[in-house]
């Protein structure tokens, strides 16, 4: 996890940047980042977030499960890791805040219950809606043909991977021939490594070296080993990849990829244990927020405006299946 001192560095190089919109309007206030030389506000990294909020919408809420709406909760994992600006730690290293967070909290105004956000490890997040224990997950998750199995999907943002590499690499990500025989960390049960385990079967089939697979068990370690030559590239999130190229100075992004591959746009999607009865309520509190304009709101306060949707779909064409 970053320290307090390493976030708050990291986003005023991206507002600096401008990768990051500056929101609110006034003198910056404590816990905000104000780039030197500026006048206006920065981004909000305070346990105090000012969040964006919207109306119960009671049409909406009555599609919702009577039991959940009884409850008065809605009950969501997130990634317990720091991916900024997706979702990540304040500034007292306990409250979690990111775009993720922001449009899940809007999605819970919509239907009239309170968010309670759980952060748990990848692998725990599928885990838990599983076995019950969470309503849904809004943390970046892909759609995919074979997650379309056992989870329900209402997308809320485009999807798009980068390949990050040591700056000056010189070199250029287009395809899988240009992955050939090098040294790459992904993250474990993630489509990006759906992805890049296809490319290398894809080289492999045409007489190339495939792809040497890495894995660490925290974003810090990908890039602890990038600098010191133990891989040659990361493949991860465009927003994550985006913000530590910028906050960090170190490496660059050397290939933008739709995160369902080639010839298919990814869709980052609320998610749901299927036939859990959620999945229309998501969808139609995310078309509100769409046409109320409070998600676009939220999208440029954290710099995605282009990865916005005009309208969720539910359970769209996903990541095609791994062929074995």
């Amino acid at each position: 996890m970053k320290t307090r001192r390493a976030v708050l560095t990291a986003l005023a190089s991206l507002t600096a940047l401008g990768l990051l919109t500056a929101c609110g309007s006034g003198d910056a206030a404590v816990g905000e980042i104000k780039p030197e030389g500026q006048k206006d506000t920065g981004i909000n990294v305070s346990p105090n977030q000012n969040r964006v909020h919207t109306a119960k919408v009671d049409a909406i809420a009555a599609k919702l499960p009577a039991a959940v709406r009884e409850r008065g909760t809605l009950i969501l994992g997130v990634s317990a890791k720091s991916n900024p600006p997706l979702a990540f730690r304040a500034t007292d290293d306990k409250t979690l805040i990111g775009v993720e967070v922001d449009l899940a909290t809007l999605v819970a105004d919509t239907l009239g219950l309170k968010p309670e956000f759980t952060p748990v490890s990848w692998e725990n997040l599928f885990v838990g809606l599983d076995s019950g224990k969470y309503d849904g997950v809004f943390s970046n998750v892909t759609v995919t043909e074979e997650r379309k199995d056992k989870y329900d999907f209402a997308t809320y943002r485009l999807d798009d991977l980068a390949f990050e590499a040591k700056k000056g690499s010189g070199w250029t990500v287009k395809g899988p021939e240009d992955v050939s025989g090098k040294r790459i960390a992904v993250g474990s049960g993630t489509n990006q490594e759906k992805i890049l385990v296809d490319w290398s079967r894809q080289n492999e089939k045409a007489g190339r070296k495939g792809v040497d697979i890495k894995y660490y068990d925290n974003t810090t370690d990908y890039y602890l080993a990038l600098q010191s030559g133990r891989i040659d590239g990361y493949l991860g999130p465009n927003p994550t990849v985006a913000y530590h190229v910028a906050s960090a100075g170190q490496t660059e992004a050397v290939g933008k990829f739709s995160g369902a591959g080639a010839g298919l746009q990814g869709k980052i999607a609320a998610t749901t244990k299927k036939d859990s009865g959620l999945v229309a309520a998501y969808a139609a509190a995310i078309d509100h927020i769409v046409e109320n304009g409070t998600y676009a709101q939220v999208l440029k306060r954290w710099g995605l405006d282009n990865e916005a949707v005009q309208k969720s779909e539910i359970n769209p064409p996903g990541l095609p299946r791994t062929k074995n």
